[in-house]
């Protein structure tokens, strides 16, 4: 699938009183790279926002912004260390049985001790001291964004893929060309070569048979079937990757790695300045292709 590294995308939610606005913009990388902007209250929601994206999402620079105005209170909780009651319980029976003390532990004795009984902020599942409630907000509003911002990344990547269609077909073209001038351009270069030896005095020419096997020998070394063979098999490949559901940019790019070096052996191997020519046409389409590539998630 080719869908474009460049996006944008802006959503306002708004719940019990609490609203949340997401900004996110998408640009092209090597890699994935999220950038979370958040104000200081949803501060410990940052690796869970990080998480939404990174889920969908493979390649490009991210930048997420969240604004918010929160009127929901903090949920609060009351923690009991039962570990440190359970001492302080031990402790208060021994003064017990030795009269220092007299009376159970009563719940106004429990107030008066902080280090037991603490009224805290409750915390938000993964999400710090932040609310649930908000969080989930926050949540919503990232997960639309987010899929407004892949609507739009996949409506580049459409053009994108119409312009690689089309640049790949005068590709496929050259390659075919390729492989119809290194034909002609062997049958002449063995042409030139029996021409050069017939011209030699007979005392030069040496072993015909040998002769004939040197021709063949140097006419095989402009020989490029194999190089079109793999030409070919990556021109498929490549409609299979761009056909797929995967994102494909990194395997694309490869591809025309690889084909830009097949062009460059053909380039040393070719005879005739239409196979030269075509030879330069193909590089500098490939450069293009390699260009859009780029742009590829």
């Amino acid at each position: 699938m080719i869908r474009s590294m460049t996006g944008f995308a802006s959503v306002s939610r708004e719940a019990a009183g609490d609203r949340v606005h997401i900004t996110m913009k998408s640009v092209n990388h090597r890699f994935l790279d999220v950038a979370v902007k958040l104000p200081q209250a949803l501060a410990p929601l940052d690796q869970r926002v990080r998480a939404i994206v990174q889920q969908r999402l493979s390649r490009g620079r991210v930048e997420l912004q969240v604004a918010a105005e929160v009127t929901t209170p903090p949920e609060r909780e009351v923690v009991l260390d039962e570990a440190l009651l359970d001492q302080i319980v031990a402790v208060i029976e021994r003064a017990r049985e030795k009269g220092v003390v007299a009376g159970p532990l009563t719940p106004s004795d429990l107030v008066r001790l902080p280090q037991v009984l603490e009224i805290r902020t409750r915390p938000a599942e993964t999400g710090g001291d932040v609310p649930a409630s908000l969080a989930a907000l926050v949540d919503l509003a990232v997960t639309e964004a987010l899929d407004a911002l892949i609507v739009m990344r996949e409506t580049e990547g459409r053009f994108l893929a119409a312009d690689l269609d089309g640049r790949l077909q005068t590709m496929a073209g050259y390659v075919e060309t390729l492989a119809r001038e290194s034909g002609d351009g062997q049958r002449q270069l063995e042409a030139r070569l029996r021409e050069r030896v017939a011209q030699l005095p007979p005392d030069l020419q040496g072993d015909p048979a040998a002769l004939a096997q040197e021709i063949v020998r140097v006419v095989a070394r402009s020989d490029v079937d194999e190089e079109i063979v793999r030409l070919r098999g990556h021109l498929e490949h490549w409609h299979g990757l761009a056909g797929g559901a995967e994102p494909c940019g990194r395997k694309l790019d490869f591809l025309v790695q690889e084909m830009n070096r097949e062009i460059n052996t053909i380039g040393s191997k070719v005879e005739g300045s239409r196979g030269t020519e075509i030879v330069i046409e193909a590089k500098a389409e490939l450069e293009r292709i390699k260009e859009q590539v780029q742009n590829v998630e």
